[in-house]
């Protein structure tokens, strides 16, 4: 092994154990597999042969589908084609500061998949009896905490639609409402929720607002366009559009059917 190759896999190892990839990575076909016991995706990594004149690249695969289309969405990146084993390779990434960034990405979106939050949330009322009015607000108020941190971590800390990073000013917005949900794997779904700007979250929450299959947000003919202009809200086609999962759509059909005004 030469020296520039050993260096860059002790980088990418680096990279790997700081987004919680803690096992001792394998030799996999020429990629360096890494995974972690805290969530049972994994990711392998390759340095592509040929350094590009603006720097070194890298390739990237991962084991679920779902984290790789969010990190496609997120980061404006084209998945390469025949990634098996994989389900979704992503090649020509730009950098050592992109490669970390989307480790870290991998890693928070991980943990959420897999479904931490409903765990988090039986351990905190499995003590906890129902049986007055205030035990079971304060039960929902921990389930929406933890609702509301899955989908920062999700969607990045950015809102769906506009982008906006202020994270203290963004609210948790079921698709499917809280009470309308059969379970508590329902409640605590990621899928069941986007990150919204607050005049957004109450559009969407009092359905004067919803989005198609497609991503793209839908109006109520209920709201005139001169009040959604007094909103401060851009033409509807120049809206971003939000990048939805399978399981996304599931949910939004709901929407659509009992809560939106169209």
């Amino acid at each position: 092994m030469s020296g520039s190759h050993a260096l860059e896999s002790t980088r990418i190892a680096k990279a790997a154990a700081d987004a919680g990839f803690d096992l001792t990575p394998e030799d996999d076909g020429g990629w360096m597999r890494f995974r972690s016991t805290a969530f049972p995706a994994s990711v392998g990594l390759a340095v592509e042969e040929v350094a590009a004149p603006s720097g070194r690249r890298y390739r990237l695969c991962l084991s679920d589908a779902a984290i790789g289309q969010r990190l496609v969405a997120e980061f404006g990146l084209e998945p390469a084609g025949q990634p098996e084993p994989w389900a979704i390779r992503l090649d020509g990434i730009a950098g050592y500061g992109l490669l970390h960034k989307l480790l870290q990405r991998t890693s928070s979106i991980a943990r959420v998949l897999d479904e931490r939050g409903l765990r988090e949330y039986v351990a905190a009322i499995r003590n906890s009896p129902s049986v007055t009015e205030a035990v079971r607000e304060a039960v929902q108020r921990v389930g929406q905490d933890i609702f509301r941190q899955s989908l920062i971590d999700y969607w990045g800390g950015r809102c769906a639609v506009t982008g906006l990073d202020v994270v203290e000013l963004l609210r948790a917005s079921h698709i499917k409402p809280w009470a309308a949900c059969e379970s508590d794997a329902e409640r605590l779904d990621v899928f069941n929720g986007f990150l919204l700007a607050p005049h957004l979250d109450a559009l969407f929450d009092k359905g004067f607002v919803t989005f198609s299959d497609d991503g793209l947000m839908v109006r109520s003919e209920s709201l005139s366009a001169r009040q959604w202009a007094s909103l401060g809200l851009v033409a509807e086609g120049e809206l971003r559009r939000v990048a939805l999962t399978d399981r996304h759509r599931t949910y939004l059909r709901w929407h659509r059917a009992r809560v939106f005004q169209g």
